[in-house]
């Protein structure tokens, strides 16, 4: 028996909630059971109420903690509620709710794990040109630093296994779209993607204040997360570039003094030896990143492990 548990995290959405809740499916191909959650986060409208007259299950969170730790609670409570796949959508009706059965099918074919609603960013008339060009570019980089085939990063349509929402931790308080994405390749969680339609946009993102706020906080919590799971890659990488650029300026300082030109070229010498200096540190930090990598990785299959013995019983 397959049970699916559709997550909405919510905040002041009383008058999006009740369309939201009235498209999402009854019936799905494969799936015995469905159930549908509703984490208020910090509402101070109608929003609980709205969900519970449709017979949601509603979770309340006081006061308003962020979209992060509203989808985190979500994913607790329903792997606590027996869902064998989670899938998580918005509450302000953003995304068509008749392609859950899309995101859902490669679950159960058991193709991936964690499945990405790839929305056709250049399409949707409310994107600013400045907007999908970041996000198009933003998705670039998720995919260079993931590894993951991910057309639309910031999508916050997806559907999870049971043993995905089993494995994943959130520890951005600001969103976990980019968070998720750096874990699950390094947890050899199979993503996909799956082109998904969208819906006429009934409000302006809550979320994204202005576009820069956004960019920096995204880049901001990507850098960290790929330090905390990718941290020997990071490390050297720039230790590496470090290291070519002092390099570089000794061997200038070395042309210079063997061709008799060697005064007044002192300082590619003191700046060759502070990247050289540099690089060398930063090597030993990426070794140690990556032996406290390792440490994370033994307490996660740990936590993974509690956490199936506690579902168990």
């Amino acid at each position: 028996m397959t049970k699916l548990i559709i997550q909405i995290p919510c905040y002041n959405e009383e008058g999006q909630i009740s369309r939201t809740l009235s498209d999402l499916p009854n019936r799905i191909s494969g799936i015995d059971e469905i159930e549908i959650l509703v984490i208020n986060d910090g509402s101070t409208d109608n929003s609980a109420e709205i969900a519970r007259r449709h017979g949601a299950s509603v979770i309340n969170i006081k006061p308003n903690k962020g979209l992060a730790n509203a989808f985190r609670t979500g994913l607790a409570e329903s792997l606590k509620r027996g869902a064998d796949i989670i899938v998580n959508t918005d509450a302000d009706n953003q995304y068509c709710a008749e392609d859950i059965e899309k995101i859902v099918k490669p679950l159960l074919d058991n193709e991936a794990d964690i499945v990405i609603g790839s929305r056709d960013i250049l399409s949707i008339q409310e994107f600013t040109p400045l907007k999908k060009i970041l996000q198009k570019f933003g998705s670039a980089v998720l995919r260079l630093l993931s590894s993951a085939p991910v057309e639309d990063a910031p999508s916050g349509f997806r559907a999870f296994s049971k043993e995905a929402a089993i494995r994943l931790n959130v520890f951005d308080n600001y969103t976990y779209t980019m968070e998720t994405l750096l874990q699950a390749n390094a947890k050899g969680l199979r993503v996909i993607s799956v082109p998904i339609r969208v819906n006429k946009m009934l409000r302006e993102s809550k979320l994204v204040k202005n576009i820069f706020d956004y960019v920096y906080k995204s880049a901001k919590t990507t850098i960290r997360m790929f330090i905390v799971y990718r941290p020997f890659r990071f490390f050297i990488t720039i230790a590496g570039i470090l290291g070519l650029l002092g390099a570089l300026l000794g061997f200038r300082f070395l042309y210079y003094y063997i061709t008799g030109n060697g005064n007044g070229h002192i300082q590619s010498l003191i700046l060759a030896s502070v990247f050289l200096l540099s690089s060398v540190q930063l090597g030993i930090i990426a070794i140690i990143g990556d032996l406290l990598s390792i440490n994370r990785k033994l307490l996660e299959d740990i936590q993974t492990r509690v956490k199936k013995i506690e579902l168990e019983k």
